[in-house]
């Protein structure tokens, strides 16, 4: 009897021991999410190097001229990563694209300018490099777009809308402008009126803000948004798609019932992402950068 409960109790401890191991496994963090694609160097910040991430699709040569997307993430110019649009990049790389990502300096409560002036800096860097590559990228440096979600959607917007704001090292004779917007949930508007970030900038909003920069020569432009963004209000989105229309630009609104900020991320089989890519490949096979 002595040893049954012996046993009894070694085979709890076992049990004891393996359901232990079991939560230290369900603790452990997940391995971090990596860029998909090769990284480059596009730009050193003193010893910092920043860095984009280009995916190249199958069949890939370097004497092609294939089209491009740039993508540069969300997170409020403080936050996130250069991974948001991975499953985007993917799947525009099996369409024929290349596709690069772009990591840009955030803003911390150090920095002297709490303005998105260094992000805004870095977007423009990297929209450079990459079009000064594009021999070597085997892209057309006639057919590179702009997208990003949020403050990444500012920066794609913002490299080609808004004058200025070039890094003091930059070849300037390289244009940094896209020849399209891919935008979701974009930060277009950063003024007074109900514009998102107006409390960073403040009175030096028209430095920063894409809505007060619209011109004739805008590229075409695909904005993503959520009826329930608290963030970025559906008239404010309304007001910016009719001013690119005013001024001769095409822009296409499209309003998602219900959906708040960030709605179009996840993964394929999640009804908002497969609904936003879809969008996205019909404007770019519109342009011609997809094959029909």
């Amino acid at each position: 009897m002595r040893m049954i409960r012996l046993i009894g109790s070694m085979a709890l401890v076992v049990l004891s021991g393996s359901s232990l191991l079991a939560e230290k496994a369900k603790a452990k963090p997940a391995a971090a999410k990596a860029p998909v694609g090769e990284r480059s160097t596009y730009k050193k910040v003193g010893e910092r190097e920043l860095g984009l991430w280009v995916l190249k699709p199958e069949g890939w040569k370097a004497e092609d001229h294939r089209p491009c997307m740039v993508f540069f993430h969300g997170g409020g110019w403080v936050g996130g990563g250069p991974t948001q649009f991975n499953e985007q990049a993917t799947l525009l790389a099996g369409k024929g694209l290349v596709c690069v990502q772009v990591e840009y300096r955030l803003l911390t409560k150090q920095d002297a300018d709490a303005t998105p002036a260094k992000c805004v800096a870095d977007a423009k860097s990297a929209m450079r490099w990459v079009r000064a590559h594009a021999a070597k990228l085997g892209i057309d440096p006639l057919r590179i777009g702009a997208g990003g979600g949020s403050a990444g959607g500012h920066l794609a917007a913002f490299v080609g809308m808004v004058a200025g704001g070039d890094d003091a090292t930059d070849d300037l004779k390289i244009s940094p402008r896209p020849q399209a917007l891919v935008l979701f949930n974009p930060v277009l508007d950063n003024g007074p009126d109900q514009g998102w970030g107006y409390a960073r900038v403040g009175d030096r909003y028209k430095e920063f803000s894409p809505a007060h920069a619209i011109s004739a020569d805008d590229p075409p432009a695909l904005f993503m948004l959520g009826t329930q963004d608290k963030l970025i209000p559906v008239a404010v989105a309304k007001r910016f798609e009719a001013g690119m229309k005013a001024a001769g630009v095409r822009c296409e609104l499209r309003l998602y019932e219900g959906q708040g900020h960030g709605f179009f991320n996840g993964k394929p089989g999640d009804p908002f992402f497969d609904q936003t890519v879809a969008e996205m490949m019909t404007f770019l096979r519109s342009l011609g950068w997809i094959a029909e």
